[in-house]
């Protein structure tokens, strides 16, 4: 479900840039359109979040920071480069925290996020710390590279599209943690990758 809302606002975002004609917005102006619309689905994602759970994550809150700070920027200043970098300022951010945290401090941020939901060894924290640095680093790295090099509308396409990624990791993640979750019988003997 939680999957499904975070999908939400990229989708309204992507479906305002696309259809800008339907409302009148010229090509030029069609992220100036969709901006708001990605900052007014992220409030109201974040709002049925808070409702669901009765408190917003770290990452949510800056997630919903991030957005509307980037995207005030984008409209306040008329430049798109804002929003669209917007990604990878998160993911880089997220990245390096990650790796200094675990490398740097020797804390496992992800275990103490999630390890009062998640009973696993410290050995597959510690691998689920490493991936989700790589992972952010490719995503922050993508992010820039369709943004630097490609049209705003790729880089449009890309927003929706490259949400294969996210779940492709998500989906992954679950994979490999699966044979540890509590209640697993294979608990003991995981296989190796």
């Amino acid at each position: 479900m939680k999957t499904l809302l975070d999908f939400i606002p990229i989708l309204l975002f992507f479906a305002a840039y696309k259809l800008h004609d339907w409302f009148g917005i010229s090509k030029d102006e069609a992220i100036y359109f969709a901006t708001p619309v990605l900052m007014a689905a992220t409030v109201a994602q974040m709002a049925i979040i808070y409702w669901i759970d009765k408190k917003l994550s770290t990452m949510h809150k800056i997630t919903l920071g991030m957005i509307l700070v980037f995207g005030g920027i984008t409209l306040a200043l008329h430049d798109k480069r804002f929003i669209m970098w917007k990604p990878t300022v998160l993911y880089a951010g997220m990245a390096i925290a990650l790796a200094v945290a675990i490398w740097g401090m020797k804390i496992n941020f992800l275990k103490t996020l999630l390890g009062s939901q998640l009973e696993l060894p410290d050995a597959v924290w510690n691998k689920l710390n490493v991936a989700w640095v790589f992972y952010t680093a490719f995503m922050a790295l993508s992010n820039a590279y369709v943004a630097t090099y490609f049209s705003e509308d790729a880089w449009a396409n890309f927003k929706l599209w490259g949400y294969v990624f996210p779940l492709a990791f998500l989906i992954g993640q679950g994979l490999y943690i699966s044979p540890y979750l509590k209640g697993d019988d294979s608990k003991q003997d995981p296989p190796t990758p």
